[in-house]
């Protein structure tokens, strides 16, 4: 009898133990992230979507892609009522080499991230390298009529190309000795911000975070960044670029789609019969 009843107590706690088994998994659970497809060509649109699990008010959910350890794209979501979030982005630009793909999002702290991947084709477009808006103190974007100012030393400055989906810039140079590059940029034609105050920018080159350092005045952001010989490519990232539709543009179309408005209106009550 006694045998009988230490089997059953023994029984016991072991069903006691399994239904009490700790859930380590539920801070990994906290967010999940995940991709439509497993691997993209160059111009697909990658869908990036998840979900938290809980609800913090006013914080947006952080999202990087990296290739090792060069990051190739940056986003602040805002997490809907669903507790979802989603975006999308372009294979190539700024994605140039073939292989896989990291999305890592956080959201709060960083005990909650998430992660998934992708594969890439591997891009096969040449960056412009118009210099006709290069001069050798100033250089012009398009869609503003804001100059860039820039010194360089230990290469030439080729172009600077907006990047829209990307909100950053693109830099083409051709660097033949270890040197630096210094930009004034116009807030009118790129800017970091959060919540009104100034937020930091990442700098890449050819694909590789660098640091760099920076002053900031109420109209520009200057940027000194140091390059090594045989850098191309430097790309500065933040929350906004110049769009390719400007503000004047913008004006414009407004005043035209008010006097299309206007004529259409007078139209119909010139043809209104009088009695």
């Amino acid at each position: 009898m006694k045998a009988h009843l230490a089997v059953f107590a023994l029984s016991a706690i072991l069903i006691a133990s399994i239904g009490m088994t700790p859930a380590f998994g539920q801070i990994q659970n906290s967010i999940v992230v995940t991709t439509d497809k497993s691997s993209y060509s160059e111009g697909e649109t990658i869908l990036v979507t998840g979900e938290v699990r809980d609800m913090y008010s006013g914080t947006p959910v952080s999202v990087i892609v990296k290739n090792d350890n060069a990051i190739v794209a940056l986003a602040q979501l805002t997490v809907g009522v669903d507790k979802k979030f989603s975006t999308e982005i372009t294979a190539g630009g700024t994605m140039r080499t073939a292989g896989t793909y990291t999305v890592e999002v956080t959201y709060g702290t960083q005990n909650r991230i998430a992660t998934t991947s992708f594969e890439f084709g591997g891009s096969t477009m040449i960056p412009p390298k118009d210099s006709s808006n290069v001069t050798d103190k100033t250089v012009a974007v398009e869609g503003s009529s804001d100059l860039i100012r820039y010194t360089i030393t230990g290469g030439k400055l080729l172009s600077i190309m907006p990047d829209v989906e990307a909100n950053s810039l693109i830099v083409s140079i051709d660097a033949t000795n270890d040197g630096s590059l210094t930009l004034t940029i116009p807030r009118s034609v790129l800017d970091a911000t959060m919540n009104n105050e100034d937020d930091d920018f990442f700098v890449l080159i050819d694909g590789e975070e660098v640091d760099f350092d920076e002053t900031t005045s109420a109209t520009n952001r200057v940027l000194t960044i140091a390059f090594p010989a045989g850098a191309e490519e430097i790309e500065i990232i933040g929350t906004f670029v110049v769009p390719e539709f400007g503000t004047i543009a913008a004006m414009i179309l407004a005043v035209a789609i008010i006097s299309i408005i206007a004529v259409s209106a007078k139209s119909r009550l010139s043809i209104i019969p009088k009695y």
